[in-house]
């Protein structure tokens, strides 16, 4: 029976990456589409990508399907045609990565969730059959000089923080979840003004603009594709990018420049930056903004107390880990449950989205 998961170690499959010669594409995509076996189609996959040497991670639900991975540029045909296979995948649109080096990701997960955005929704009479207009990059420059319009970011603070659209409205939330009933309650009295959702591949804004509809809004859209998508139209046909700043993405770039606009500040200094890593603390591993000043003063630590952890021999190390759960940090989004020490930082888990 063949092995449907990888058993090398993370270790050694990031250091097979860095070694590869042949460049790679980084593509995103999803689909809203009902799969009444949805470990089957896993498995499927698995069974076909791992020969291309695709990298990255998926998940598959009941609800449909959402990917973020790595392609090898000789493979990206082959990959591009097998997905093509599918009656419900075929002409998907892939959205390439705007700011790529081909090494976001270095082992290939396949997951079945309970759905491929969790959106805490239990309402049986919602549906994503009925979802907002899409609007193309141009069409959201125009509907952005209409005084009737407001623009919704459907992404976490620690996205919408290094980079956002003008005029954007924030939802002040730790989840999508969260953000759902929320936007619901924030535009309440606004349920005939134009509406436009966007996320930062199109997933999350087609889900809220499925959701507003089903709750009395009346001109919603979202953005085709979201941010990535955004970006590449504007490029091609030279407009004005409206977004501003980075579009953080879910893999080992943590973020692609959009415009040369920085509009964070480091989270230990204040100094202009924009620029997200992980705490080098193998107990924390705690993101947050980081200037290069402070990457060298702190040794990429996020406190005193994590640089003192981080060179002390692992022996050592790994000793102060042993019982602990995530060691002194456990990933929380929420702007409200933040170390003392560090009113400023934000704290995100690992969990991929779009």
């Amino acid at each position: 029976m063949a092995v449907l998961h990888n058993r090398v170690s993370q270790k050694e499959l990031k250091e097979r990456l860095y070694q590869e010669p042949e460049p790679r594409t980084t593509v995103s995509f999803y689909q809203y589409h009902p799969l009444q076996n949805p470990q089957e189609f896993r498995d499927e996959l698995y069974k076909r990508l791992d020969p291309l040497k695709v990298f990255g991670r998926i998940y598959v639900a009941k609800e449909g399907i959402n990917a973020q991975v790595s392609v090898p540029a000789s493979n990206f045909e082959a990959f591009k045609n097998f997905l093509y296979s599918y009656t419900f995948l075929d002409g998907i649109r892939l959205n390439i990565a705007v700011d790529d080096d081909g090494k976001s990701f270095w082992v290939l997960k396949i997951k079945v969730r309970e759905k491929i955005v969790a959106d805490g929704i239990e309402d049986p009479e919602f549906s994503m059959e009925r979802k907002g207009k899409y609007v193309n990059a141009q069409q959201m420059n125009d509907l952005l000089q209409d005084e009737d319009t407001i623009v919704v970011d459907m992404r976490n603070h620690y996205e919408y923080e290094v980079g956002h659209f003008v005029k954007a409205l924030e939802v002040p939330s730790d989840t999508f979840r969260e953000q759902l009933p929320m936007a619901v309650e924030l535009l309440k009295d606004k349920k005939d003004k134009n509406i436009i959702m966007y996320c930062t591949g199109g997933i999350r804004c087609e889900k809220a603009s499925a959701y507003m509809l089903h709750n009395g809004f009346n001109n919603v859209f979202h953005l085709e594709g979201g941010i990535i998508n955004y970006a590449k139209e504007v490029k091609t046909n030279e407009l004005e990018s409206r977004f501003i700043g980075k579009n953080f993405v879910f893999d080992n770039r943590l973020g692609e420049r959009i415009t040369e606009d920085v509009i964070a500040k480091c989270h230990q200094c204040g100094k202009p930056a924009d620029t997200h890593t992980n705490c080098k603390n193998d107990s924390c591993h705690l993101l947050f903004i980081q200037c290069d000043d402070c990457a060298k003063k702190y040794d990429g630590c996020c406190t005193v107390e994590c640089q003192t952890v981080y060179n002390l021999p692992l022996e050592e190390q790994r000793k102060l880990r042993e019982g602990k759960q995530n060691g002194i940090m456990v990933f929380n989004k929420s702007k409200q449950r933040l170390r003392p020490r560090l009113d400023e930082l934000t704290f995100v888990s690992s969990e991929p989205t779009n």
